[in-house]
């Protein structure tokens, strides 16, 4: 079996060029050789490549910076998905694709279905809902995997971030009214590995069928509690000096962006964790892991 991977840069892709590695061949590309902004080359490489799953983690995800860039926004988070649909669509292939807990506003007091209303509120997130919608458009077998709060041993990122921050500053102000779930990329990458495996089993069967899935780490906290665990962590490792002393809670309105943020951003994986038979680990305990790893 032939996997395309895009994106193996990113990082989800960079953890996903490794799960995915005991299901098949692996064929890896980055933004020189899969330039999802070049639709036109971008169906090329997947013609030529012929592959028989493609699994695309490759996005615009500068989500301040799309509000200026709407076009590019779109191109890339839309425009190429579709394209990616459709090949799979011509070959029977199976698209694997990642959008976000921004296609929603933030206003629900309880964690998001799949099934509940979509109404983004920044460029970002309606360019990803609009490559959703490009893809159930195709009729291509699919599944979309609607992911949150993501961060990794590597790449920039709030984890990343705060590590840097907690070592050059004795205080810190970071954003507590902002609620969801950080996500670890190499959970991500063994889910998707994982969903794969099971659906590709599901299509052998005739019993496929294509949908959205929520696929975030379990529990919830803000950006302050998230930046608190991290400063936590780190100073129990005791592996790099921390000058950070205090961390102030703030709220959004005293951290101004371009792109508006939802306050809700938690997605409930129930029914993921039913269809595929997983239990997804708590938020906390997979930092721990992740920062582990870091050591």
């Amino acid at each position: 079996m032939k996997i395309l991977l895009t994106g193996c840069s990113g990082q989800v892709g960079w953890e996903l060029a490794r799960a995915l590695l005991p299901l098949g061949e692996v064929i890896a590309v980055n933004r020189s050789q899969a330039d999802l902004s070049d639709p036109d080359g971008l169906r090329r490489t997947v013609q030529k490549l012929n592959p028989d799953v493609i699994v695309n983690p490759a996005a615009y995800t500068a989500v301040d910076k799309a509000e200026s860039e709407r076009d590019l926004a779109f191109l890339i988070n839309a425009e190429a998905p579709r394209v990616l649909a459709e090949e799979a669509a011509k070959n029977a292939s199976l698209l694997i694709h990642y959008s976000t807990d921004y296609v929603f506003d933030g206003t629900k007091h309880a964690p998001y279905t799949e099934d509940d209303a979509v109404h983004p509120v920044n460029v970002y997130g309606q360019s990803k809902l609009a490559g959703e919608q490009a893809i159930q458009a195709t009729g291509a077998d699919h599944l979309i995997l609607r992911t949150s709060w993501v961060y990794a041993a590597r790449g920039q990122n709030f984890l990343k971030t705060i590590l840097r921050l907690a070592a050059e500053r004795e205080e810190l102000n970071i954003v507590a009214d902002q609620i969801g779930s950080p996500t670890w990329a190499r959970l991500i990458a063994e889910t998707t590995a994982h969903v794969l495996r099971q659906s590709l089993l599901e299509r052998q069967q005739g019993g496929f069928s294509s949908g959205i899935y929520n696929l975030t780490s379990a529990g919830e906290t803000s950006w302050h509690g998230f930046a608190q665990a991290i400063v936590e962590i780190a100073r129990q490792q005791g592996t790099q000096p921390l000058k950070n002393r205090i961390i102030n809670p703030i709220p959004t309105t005293d951290y101004p962006v371009p792109a508006k943020r939802p306050l809700n951003s938690r997605l409930s994986t129930n029914r993921l964790e039913q269809r595929f038979g997983l239990k997804m680990p708590t938020w906390d305990n997979a930092l721990r892991l992740c920062m582990a790893d870091m050591v």
